[in-house]
Order: C-alpha cells, then sequence, then structure tokens
C-alpha cells in the first residue's frame, strides 16, 4: 500500500499543505523545528487515530484555530483505493472512511498500515515496560481489530476494578460481588490478550530472529520471551488462561485490597530480549541493543505483509543519524523497491546509498515545502 498525497488543514505549524509523494522513497529534509517531524505525525495519525508524541489533541491544532484536518487516499495493490480523513477538535475526533463517519475509532484503525522508527525505539529493548506492551499494542491492534476491541475493554474494566479496589481500601468498604464480577471480566478480556500477545510474539521471533542474524553477520542468534504477570504457557488455550488469571486474582486478592490497584494482568507484562542465551538489556552491548530494536522494526514490515498481503508504510523520523554505516546500509538495502518510505533528515550529505540517491527530495522550511 501506498500513498500519493497528503492535505493539511491547520495541523501544527501547517496552516494549509496539499502534497504529492512518490510511491518509494521520499526524504523530508530542513533544518530542526520546522515540521519535518509533524509532516510524518500527521501520517501516523492518520494510521492509529492518535499522535505518537503529543500529549494532548491541542497540542495538534494550530494556535488560533478551532480545528486540524488530515487526509489522504490509500492505495492498494489490488487497484482499490479508500480515502480517510481524521478531523481534530479539542474535545474530540472524527474519522472518516470513503468519506463515511465511523461510529468507533476502533473502526477506523488497520486500513492504513504503518511502521514508525524514531530514535526513542533505537532504545526500546532497554527501556521501561510499558513501551514495549505499547509497541506490541500499536503493531499487533493495526492487524486485529478484535485485539485492539477487547483490549479497549479490559482498559476499560481494568480503570472500574482499580476504582473500586481503591475506594474499598479508603473507606474500608466490601463489596466482594462487584469486585468478582469485574475480576471474571478481566479475566476473561486478559485471556484474549494475552493469546493474541503469544502469537505475535511466535511471528515477532521468527522474522526478528532471521534479520538479527543477517545484520549480526550470522554471529548472533536473537530470542524474544513474553513474560506474563500470570504463570500460563504460549500454547495454552483461552479458557486455560482465563482459569489461571482467576486462581492468580485469588492468590492476590489481600494484596490488592491492601495496595488499592490490580496487582497482575497484561497491562503489567514484560518482553525479555536474548542474544545468544544472554540477556540483552543487562548485558548487550549498545550495538546489540540497537540491532536488536531494528530487527524488531524491520520485522514489523514482515509481519504485517504476511497478515494482510500488503507491504505497510514505513516512516523514518531521524533515525538515520543514530545508525552506523553497517546498520543504516542493511535498513535502507531491506526497504529498497518493497514499501514506501517516509524519512526525516536535516541532510543526507554523507548517505551514500542508491535508495536515497533515487529519492523524492523535499525540503521543509517554517511549514513550507519546497521541492
Amino acid at each position: 500500500m501506498f500513498i500519493n498525497e497528503l492535505s493539511l488543514q491547520n495541523y501544527r505549524n501547517y496552516r494549509s499543505l496539499d502534497i504529492t509523494f512518490d510511491n518509494k522513497i521520499n526524504v523530508i529534509k530542513g533544518e530542526n523545528a520546522q515540521g519535518k517531524t509533524n509532516l510524518l505525525e500527521s501520517i501516523y495519525l492518520l494510521a492509529f487515530t492518535k499522535s505518537y508524541r503529543a500529549s494532548t489533541d491541542r497540542e495538534l491544532i494550530l494556535w488560533d484555530s478551532p480545528f486540524a484536518k488530515v487526509s489522504t487516499t490509500v492505495e492498494k495493490k489490488n487497484g482499490q483505493t479508500i480515502p480517510l480523513e481524521l478531523i481534530i477538535h479539542e474535545n474530540g475526533k472524527k474519522a472518516k472512511v470513503n468519506n463515511l463517519e465511523q461510529p468507533k475509532l476502533s473502526d477506523y484503525i488497520g486500513i492504513l498500515n504503518i511502521v514508525m522508527f524514531a530514535p526513542e525505539d533505537l532504545a526500546l529493548v532497554k527501556g521501561a515496560p510499558q513501551n514495549l506492551r505499547r509497541f506490541i499494542d500499536m503493531e499487533l491492534g493495526q492487524i486485529d481489530t478484535l485485539y485492539l476491541y477487547n483490549l479497549g475493554q479490559y482498559q476499560k474494566v481494568l480503570k472500574q476494578r482499580n476504582s473500586l479496589l481503591r475506594n474499598m481500601q479508603q473507606n474500608n468498604l466490601q463489596d466482594d460481588t462487584y469486585l468478582q464480577v469485574l475480576t471474571e471480566q478481566l479475566a476473561h478480556f486478559a485471556s484474549f490478550i494475552i493469546e493474541k500477545r503469544f502469537s505475535f510474539i511466535q511471528m515477532l521471533r521468527e522474522w526478528a530472529s532471521n534479520i538479527h542474524y543477517s545484520i549480526s553477520r550470522e554471529q548472533e542468534l536473537l530470542t524474544i520471551s513474553y513474560e506474563a504477570t500470570v504463570e500460563v504457557l504460549e500454547d495454552d488455550e483461552r479458557e486455560k488462561i482465563e482459569n489461571s488469571y482467576l486462581d492468580a486474582f485469588r492468590k492476590v486478592r489481600e494484596r490488592e485490597l491492601r495496595l488499592g490497584t490490580t496487582a497482575l494482568g497484561p497491562h503489567r507484562d514484560d518482553m525479555t530480549f536474548f542474544i545468544n542465551d544472554k540477556e540483552v538489556k543487562q548485558f548487550g552491548s549498545q550495538g546489540q541493543q540497537r540491532t536488536t530494536a531494528l530487527s524488531l522494526k524491520l520485522a514489523c514490515i514482515d509481519l504485517i505483509y504476511d497478515q494482510v498481503k500488503e507491504y505497510p508504510i514505513l516512516l523514518l523520523d531521524d533515525v538515520l543519524s543514530e545508525l552506523d554505516d553497517y546498520r543504516q546500509s542493511h535498513l535502507l538495502t531491506t526497504i529498497q523497491h518493497k514499501v514506501q518510505t517516509f524519512v526525516t533528515t536535516t541532510t543526507i550529505d554523507g548517505i551514500h546509498h542508491e535508495t536515497l540517491q533515487n529519492a523524492a527530495i523535499y525540503t521543509i522550511e517554517n511549514g513550507v515545502v519546497l521541492m
């Protein structure tokens, strides 16, 4: 899949922009704070309906405007064209597909598939567990709408359960019946999430291991382990996973009442990476950690293609300057002639790879595109 054009209205520092793109490699260059990342962010927003760097939707709207609008048309390999539009107000969003407003944002996600790679992703392996969970949720959610729905339901019940536990703790209340209802609901949604995550990790492990093996010049074997807060196995059926959660919640009941919060579940899970059986986070060099992160991102390209039979669009936000020549070359060679790619950079001087030599180049100055 690819996009040929992008329209922005009152978005960040863009008052109005209509731009067309090459369906292979697009380089967006310019000095810092000119709007390069804003352009990439708008494409990401069209895929996920939310920004990867803004804390509130208000940040996306030009300071003196009541709304922002972002739109494009997704071109599928079978010739199908799908117009997408997102209108952002201070108090909410409206998403349209084929000019029809979608009642739920979860129905919208998955039409435009994106893999995003930014400098902060290089720290994905050694970062906080919530970053890894977010990585799984974003990549898995765009290829499985049922996962996204169940994740949303889980988060809704989790919020209700935490509120009840906090109320019981602070006011010394007893509401065992309601707590049991919420616990059963949470275990039900958790079992679905974990089953899907296990399946995703199995696929990711296969793709990422092969890529890492190649980047490391066939010296390193990467393995990935999903660390659940409940004792479950990758080949457990959903019913068994749900029962495992119910048993685990019974065991931690007193601790949860004492703490006033839910002590276990998918929202507390983690992932561990190993290179030649040594944990990357603790024992890996910076180069190994970066190669692992790069392998994960490149693996998502092939994983998404395997699931939806379309290559996603790749967004590289100022990441080339963070990679050494070898990893940079491997990345560019991997995507060559395969994936529509958007690259932001201050300069392409010093990058002597034919992928960029044949790219469409755009220069951004203060929210204006200079061809």
